[in-house]
């Protein structure tokens, strides 16, 4: 199945090699936001292949090969590992890999003694008012195993109507054109932005600039994450290799 690609115009500088900006949908921005809401495990464990995670990656790895012995028994590696990232809207056509493995609907437990419990003559009736995430448990009450499944009803599903501002998803509005610079700094695109970029980026005659349009997938993604990480040209390093910062 081939991946989704996003459409980008970047202005670039013919004689330095550089990209001044992109011209940009809201796809593409909509693309920054999700990125910028990941957790740093997550980040760690898209690039520690990639040779840019430093000592992140010396504690990644650390981790990965500490026994589990030395966590508590509530927690485990895996949530640190492979942390459930926020998910990424449908609408955005374009989704990093999420390594998290909780992907199932988590499911609840309580305990199914319908008796009476106790000693010495003294017995009462469990009150079946404790919650497990794990059948495996015993209930704090009378001691017998959490099997009972209950079921969750989520808070947002009082309501099904949708509002105006639902209608449209992802994070920024769609009709607008955006104007991504080189260090992804992320502004609307208006006349203005046209009529002064030549001195704020101190440029010398338009025979000097060149638009080019370019794919951005998966892979222009994971390079953008890292460079993101790296330096200030960001667009410059993923379209054109790495330039110093």
């Amino acid at each position: 199945m081939e991946t989704a690609k996003i459409t980008l115009k970047l202005l670039i500088h013919k004689t330095e090699g550089r990209v001044l900006f992109a011209e940009a949908g809201k796809d593409f921005v909509d693309f920054l936001f999700y990125i910028l809401s990941l957790p740093i495990g997550s980040i760690v464990n898209l690039l520690r292949n990639k040779n840019m995670v430093w000592c992140l990656g010396d504690l990644y790895q650390s981790i990965e090969t500490l026994s589990e012995t030395y966590m508590q028994s509530n927690k485990n590696k895996n949530s640190v590992l492979n942390p459930k990232s926020p998910p990424c809207p449908s609408e955005i056509p374009l989704s990093l890999p999420d390594h998290s493995n909780d992907t199932k609907p988590r499911k609840f437990y309580t305990c199914t003694n319908n008796g009476y419990y106790g000693q010495g003559g003294c017995y009462t009736r469990c009150p079946r008012s404790h919650v497990a995430d794990t059948p495996s448990r015993s209930c704090p009450s009378c001691n017998e195993t959490m099997t009972g499944e209950m079921t969750f009803v989520s808070a947002d599903g009082t309501s099904t109507m949708t509002t105006a501002a639902d209608a449209e998803k992802g994070f920024v509005k769609g009709v607008v054109t955006y104007m991504v610079m080189d260090n992804l700094e992320v502004m609307p695109m208006s006349a203005i932005s046209y009529i002064t970029f030549p001195s704020k980026f101190n440029v010398e005659g338009l025979g000097a600039l060149q638009e080019k349009v370019v794919d951005f997938g998966l892979d222009e993604g994971l390079k953008l994450l890292k460079a993101s990480m790296e330096c200030n040209n960001v667009l410059t390093s993923v379209f054109f290799g790495n330039m110093e910062a």
